[in-house]
């Protein structure tokens, strides 16, 4: 191979390898704690976030506003046995949304490819096949993993429609989980976020044991699930996808220089993919100097205690009787719920979580294999 010929550095406080989520929060954190910051965000893709919708529950810093396309005063769930509506408030971060904030927040620079990186440089490639040297004070590292054990994890995956409807639909709060829908695939349900008033993003969604989507069986499940409902579609908006891994086990978070942020690095939800609570926590320290070692251990506790979920879930229950696991859960009392989503257990929150009668579907003998 030719040698190539490496530009002059440009020195910048922070870059951000990769546009992800995660280094979105990052810029976003450091512009509102240092206004004055050079920023730069190395992205492969067109822009940053590329084709997502992120949620949370409303309990995240006063910097991550901006995002913020809808937010509902609380949301439901429904099991075939039991259905809840709780209060806690919800919102929404669009992918449009997300790459106009974050653009106005950083210099980005899109279609570029990190080939290496250290504590304070890396080497990029532009589109134009020019590589330079850009140096920083901190470097974050928030590409992804480049790949996951098959046998270590189960999967949550899904494709979504957002769709615009001929007439209002008339829901007023999100469907988080809507597990009333035949169980096949592991554990399923429907998600359903309004938009507008005749405007739905629907969701089917599975935590399986294989990453394998169907991608056209979930349109034709979804045109059921809205049919159903009475509602009549005009367009399909935007459609997404995604196969996130659920690790059952996993190394330490790391908070070592350059920083490996995001899932990378340890610094996600592993049970529910609702990483926007831990991902804004790690990118508020960074931006305000705090003690990173610290939070590397307090993800690293929560992070093993949803990894023993993951394995009770996977390994203890059969693929279709796994949705008796979440019906047990949306039982708990609600700032149980919210502290499990932010990933903030308590002792007694996880006690609570563990302790009492198990869910129906328990398999004795694999939970005996699995615990051996």
């Amino acid at each position: 191979m030719a040698a190539t010929a490496i530009q002059g550095a440009v020195t910048y406080d922070f870059a951000l390898v990769g546009g992800g989520l995660q280094n979105g929060l990052v810029a976003l954190a450091v512009r509102a704690h240092q206004p004055d910051a050079q920023i730069v965000m190395i992205e492969r893709g067109d822009a940053p976030g590329g084709n997502h919708t992120w949620c949370f529950h409303d309990e995240v810093p006063a910097w991550v506003e901006p995002l913020v396309t809808v937010r509902w005063a609380g949301y439901e769930v429904a099991f075939p046995a039991y259905r809840r509506e709780l209060a806690a408030a919800y919102a929404c971060v669009t992918a449009t949304r997300f790459a106009e904030v974050v653009a106005a927040a950083c210099e980005v620079r899109v279609r570029a490819t990190a080939l290496s990186l250290g504590a304070d440089h890396v080497l990029v490639r532009a589109p134009d096949g020019s590589v330079s040297e850009v140096r920083a004070r901190t470097v974050i590292d928030a590409r992804g993993p480049d790949r996951a054990d098959p046998g270590a994890c189960g999967w949550q995956k899904f494709l979504g429609r957002e769709l615009r409807l001929a007439a209002p639909h008339g829901l007023a709060r999100p469907m988080l989980m809507d597990a009333t829908v035949v169980q096949r695939d592991g554990f399923r349900f429907m998600y359903v976020l309004p938009l507008a008033a005749d405007r739905l993003l629907v969701e089917d969604t599975y935590f399986s044991d294989g990453t394998y989507l169907d991608a056209e069986a979930s349109r034709v499940a979804i045109d059921e699930y809205v049919a159903a409902r009475g509602w009549t579609v005009a367009a399909v908006e935007r459609e997404e996808t995604g196969v996130l891994p659920l690790p059952l086990h996993g190394a330490p978070a790391r908070a070592h220089a350059p920083l490996e942020a995001g899932y990378g690095g340890g610094w996600f939800h592993p049970v529910t993919g609702y990483s926007f609570p831990i991902a804004a926590r790690l990118a508020d320290a960074i931006a305000r100097g705090g003690d990173l070692e610290q939070l590397a251990r307090a993800q690293t506790r929560q992070a093993q205690f949803a990894h023993r979920l993951n394995r009770m879930l996977f390994r203890w229950f059969p693929p279709d009787q796994r949705y008796r696991v979440l019906e047990r859960f949306y039982r708990l009392p609600e700032p149980i719920v919210r502290r499990f989503y932010a990933l903030e257990l308590t002792a007694f929150d996880r006690a609570r979580i563990l302790i009492g009668r198990p869910p129906r579907g328990l398999s004795w003998s694999a939970m005996l294999r699995g615990n051996a």
